[in-house]
């Protein structure tokens, strides 16, 4: 079980804390925020299937330290490389390889950190993950053959937020070669190329009101999530906190925690804010949710 924060979790909880009294921040003041979150990683280790290895004693686990922010089928070539020639096949390259863990299939279009935060109470690290070639669970899993489905899944999600925080005026405006380096900003573990072309993203069309809406995800279970339209201010022009997302996605429920990035944030923090620090880079909020 991760009971505990590390000490860059905690170091974004006192930042988050410290940052109450204020309402809209600017990105260059919170970077420290934006750093800490990309750097990211867990320890993960990864096991073959003992029932689809053709050998009586099977390979080694791969270790591997995985980025939070990124998605396992861009990071785990290796691992399908390390095991694809211990499984019993004559075709063995096409095979798709798909993750397991604690018998449940684990959703390669969520980000690594989403995953962690949702089987958190059950996880210990390193994250012990099952590797399969065979029977692939076609009615929980979409199949991935390479990394272009990966990229394409991700520029859907930052079109998506786009549209509700700008209307989609910005990624619209953007070249091709723009969505290529974001992409590969990402998958190349390149903070700065990254938020070269992010802030555009992530700047406030006006800045007394802040975006549009703010994109969410909220997760009550492995499979399924919420999204609902929300402002960053009500109609005083006021800013809304985590709370007031809460009371408007689960107005029945009292009580609810918030973690996202193995953090729980403070009920007081402004929407505003979080979606500007604590999205990941498909530009989502994505707030795994459980009753207190």
């Amino acid at each position: 079980m991760v009971s505990n924060m590390d000490e860059k979790c905690r170091y974004v909880v006192i930042l988050i804390r410290n940052k109450q009294n204020h309402f809209f921040y600017t990105m260059a003041n919170d970077r420290e925020v934006l750093r800490e979150i990309w750097d990211g990683k867990i320890p993960v280790c990864f096991t073959l299937d003992t029932e689809e290895t053709c050998e009586l004693q099977g390979p080694d686990p791969f270790y591997l330290m995985v980025p939070k922010l990124s998605y396992f089928p861009v990071c785990t070539e290796k691992v399908r490389k390390h095991f694809i020639k211990h499984i019993e096949s004559d075709s063995k390259q096409d095979h798709e390889m798909w993750l397991e863990f604690n018998g449940i299939p684990l959703k390669w279009h969520y980000p690594i950190g989403v995953l962690l935060d949702i089987y958190s109470n059950d996880i210990q690290l390193p994250w012990n993950i099952v590797v399969h070639f065979d029977k692939f669970p076609e009615n929980v899993l979409m199949h991935c053959q390479n990394k272009e489905v990966v990229e394409s899944h991700f520029l859907a999600c930052v079109k998506e937020a786009d549209v509700l925080k700008h209307r989609g005026q910005i990624v619209s405006a953007m070249q091709k070669k723009e969505h290529s380096s974001l992409w590969n900003g990402l998958i190349t573990d390149k903070f700065d190329q990254f938020w070269s072309i992010n802030r555009r993203l992530m700047e406030a069309a006006n800045s007394e009101e802040g975006f549009k809406y703010i994109p969410f995800r909220c997760y009550t279970s492995e499979d399924k999530y919420i999204q609902k339209l929300v402002k960053p201010v009500n109609e005083e022009g006021q800013r809304k906190t985590l709370k007031h997302l809460l009371n408007e996605v689960f107005p029945d429920q009292e009580n609810v925690e918030v973690r996202t990035h193995g953090i729980i944030p403070p009920p007081e923090t402004p929407l505003q804010w979080m979606s500007e620090h604590l999205s990941y880079p498909d530009n989502f909020l994505h707030l795994v949710v459980t009753s207190s």
